[in-house]
Formats: C-alpha cells, structure tokens, sequence
C-alpha cells in the first residue's frame, strides 16, 4: 500500500512553477501596453453586456503571444551574420542600401525577411559590433512583402559597425500592411551583442539587411529565419 504524500515526495510547486515559466516566453515591454488595452477592452465589454468573457481571454491572449520574446542563443561561429527576425526569407538580391545609412551607393547583397502576424515580432542583432547610425523615415503602409515596400514605407534604419573587423552592415525595420509603431531600443554609441534584442515592430512587417560586399549568403527565398539564430550570411574570416 503507497505511503501518503509527505513533504519528501509530495509535488515540488515551485519546480512545476518553474517549468510553466520556461515553456511561456516573456512579453517584450513593447507590447505590455496593448495587452492591457486589450484586456481593459476586454473587461469593459464583460461589465456592459454580461457576455464575451472567452473572447476577450482569447484576445488578450492572442495579443500577447504575439508581442513574445523567446530566449535565443547565438552561435559561437567567427564571421557569421545572424537573422535578425523570425519569418520567411521573402527576397535574396542586390540592391542599394537606403540613403539615410550613408554607405557608398552601390548595391550590396541583401536578405529580406517577412514576418506574418504569426511570427515572432522582436528584431535582434546579427552581429557583435558598434551601432554607428539609427535613423528612423516615415513613410506609407504598403504589404511589407512587397519589393518597393523597402522605399515606400515607414522605417528605422540602423547601421552597424561588426566588432571583429572593419566591415558595416544595415539592418532596416520596414512597417507592414498592418504595422503602425517601430520600435528601436538601442541608439548611436550602442555596443551591442550578437542575437541580442533591439526593437519591435508591431504586427506584419518586414526586416531587411544589406550585408558588406562578398558576404556568401546561406539562406534562400521560402526558408524561415529563427532571430539571433540562424546563420543568413558568413564573412571570411580566415584570410581565405
């Protein structure tokens, strides 16, 4: 016959706690005021009608899902530029970087990536390095996954000098179909870290990074990104 539960054996709840922690990702600060106002919303409707408790749960809940920021861990890997968003890569090319960077004008490889509502919204950073510029352009709210999208629409442009050579990548948060605010965390003088958090955009958007020139890019059209991650391009740092 089983012994009854005793301290010894009874459920460890703060290590159950602590499992449910890990598996839920924090919110990005970002998104805290939404959520709030959606589950204000929420309960405004509730004390009025009576009814929508499950909807408004659900909302609230969707909403923060949405603004989450996963724990990400970026490889120790000499050279490597990481994704800076979770998404599909929606475009593989060469193309001019925007002016606001102020990089020679000539067209450089580029790795654009989508994100759905879906995705992952916080940007990170794809290399340890110095941020030189940060330059934010209003601008319209064409589909993000569309190629003028990158000239048209709202944006923060952040240039980056890496910390293990002289080379400078772009990195530019483009607004969405849906998006409506660009956030940008880090400013001009910013030592920053490889797969680290910069910024958020609010809903569909899209990321764009223009990589410095003979940067082999490993990534193609269709494949997803995971932010701070996945490896979308390599330097030659062997002297190769």
């Amino acid at each position: 016959m089983d012994a009854p539960d005793s301290p010894s054996n009874a459920p460890d709840l703060a290590h159950i706690a602590g499992l449910i922690r890990s598996a839920i990702p924090p919110m990005h600060p970002g998104g805290r005021p939404v959520v709030a106002g959606v589950g204000a919303a929420a309960l405004l409707l509730r004390a009025i009608t009576g009814r929508g408790t499950l909807l408004g749960l659900a909302a609230t809940a969707a909403v923060a899902a949405f603004f989450r920021e996963p724990t990400r861990v970026a490889p120790d890997r000499p050279g490597a530029l990481l994704a800076p968003a979770d998404g599909t890569v929606a475009l593989v090319d060469h193309a001019l970087p925007p002016a606001e960077l102020g990089l020679p004008e000539e067209k450089l490889p580029r790795v654009s990536v989508f994100l759905s509502v879906l995705d992952v919204h916080v940007q990170r950073i794809p290399s340890d390095g110095r941020v030189e510029r940060v330059v934010y352009r209003p601008g319209k709210f064409l589909s993000a996954d569309l190629d003028k999208a990158s000239e048209d629409n709202e944006r923060n442009s952040l240039l980056l000098r890496l910390a293990d050579g002289p080379e400078r990548i772009g990195v530019v948060q483009i607004a969405g179909l849906l998006a409506r605010r660009i956030v940008c965390q880090v400013n001009e003088g910013s030592e920053v870290a490889a797969g680290e958090t910069y910024g958020l955009i609010r809903f569909g958007s899209r990321v764009d990074t223009y990589l410095p020139p003979g940067a082999r890019v490993l990534v193609s059209p269709g494949q997803r990104t995971i932010g701070g991650e996945t490896v979308i391009a390599e330097l030659d740092r062997n002297g190769s």
